[in-house]
């Protein structure tokens, strides 16, 4: 069973009151090409009517500090929504430095980020979810002007049965010290690492690594997006990727350390 933080446990609720508010303010409907009506009854009220991340709902409570208003660091409280201007984006199945592709986008709009407060939207057809990355791609000029080339093909990810082995933790524990993860990340994977007071994303917002024994980590992370992030990196946020750094194999065995920082082994 998995146990919850009581910080935790309250930024689920305020997660829980955004997929309601959306079930709420997109009753209307649209038709399926009218990207931009999508837009403004799905994702205005954060991202803002110019894709600048300044909407109405401009900061958020951080998921893994929510109620710690007694923090020493007030840095740590809040996250802002994405800035769709300058077309980066964390989560992708491309390498480092390319576009995502439109099955990225759409996986993102349709299951949402529940830790980043993103709701779902899985009552969406693909022709209003298409419709929607269409006018969200209107917000930069690098769609049209630096297109993903054969280089950004998605990287291939075919999970090895000895992921989640306390043999390949072993190894994976070895490379989390070799890359010095604990810097950012925490000994045990907590976000607490001494430089985690230190960082920022490319728009100068204070970010916080990601915690692995999180409730939010433990209910949904997954192997082969472990491995996804391990290998393209997350654009924007300062975790670079480990894709030239570390072999397949290599980043496999991490994947299998984090489980294990998850108590999942």
């Amino acid at each position: 069973m998995i146990k919850c933080k009581k910080g935790e446990l309250i930024g689920i609720f305020v997660f829980l009151f955004f997929v309601t508010a959306s079930i709420f303010v997109t009753s209307t409907t649209y038709a399926t090409d009218d990207g931009k009506n999508l837009y403004e009854g799905r994702c205005l009220l954060c991202h803002g009517p110019l894709g600048d991340g300044k909407g109405l709902v401009k900061v958020l409570p951080h998921f893994y500090k929510f109620g710690k208003l007694y923090t020493t660091k007030p840095r740590d409280f809040t996250q802002k929504p994405r800035d769709f201007t300058n077309a980066v984006f964390k989560f992708r199945t491309t390498p480092s430095g390319c576009l995502p592709t439109d099955s990225d986008l759409a996986e993102l709009i349709k299951n949402g980020i529940p830790k980043a407060y993103m709701p779902p939207n899985g009552d969406l057809n693909q022709s209003e979810i298409s419709s929607i990355i269409k006018y969200i791609k209107t917000f930069s000029k690098i769609w049209e002007e630096n297109p993903n080339d054969a280089s950004c093909a998605p990287i291939a990810i075919n999970k090895p049965d000895y992921v989640g082995t306390l043999e390949s933790a072993a190894k994976g524990k070895q490379i989390w010290v070799k890359m010095k993860c604990a810097d950012c990340h925490g000994e045990q994977g907590r976000g607490d690492g001494p430089k985690s007071g230190d960082i920022i994303d490319d728009w100068g917002n204070p970010i916080l690594p990601f915690d692995f024994t999180s409730c939010a980590a433990k209910m949904t992370f997954k192997p082969e997006s472990g491995y996804r992030a391990f290998s393209t990196g997350l654009s924007g946020s300062g975790m670079p990727s480990y894709s030239d750094s570390l072999s397949e194999e290599e980043r496999w065995h991490l994947v299998s350390y984090t489980l294990m920082l998850m108590g999942k082994i």
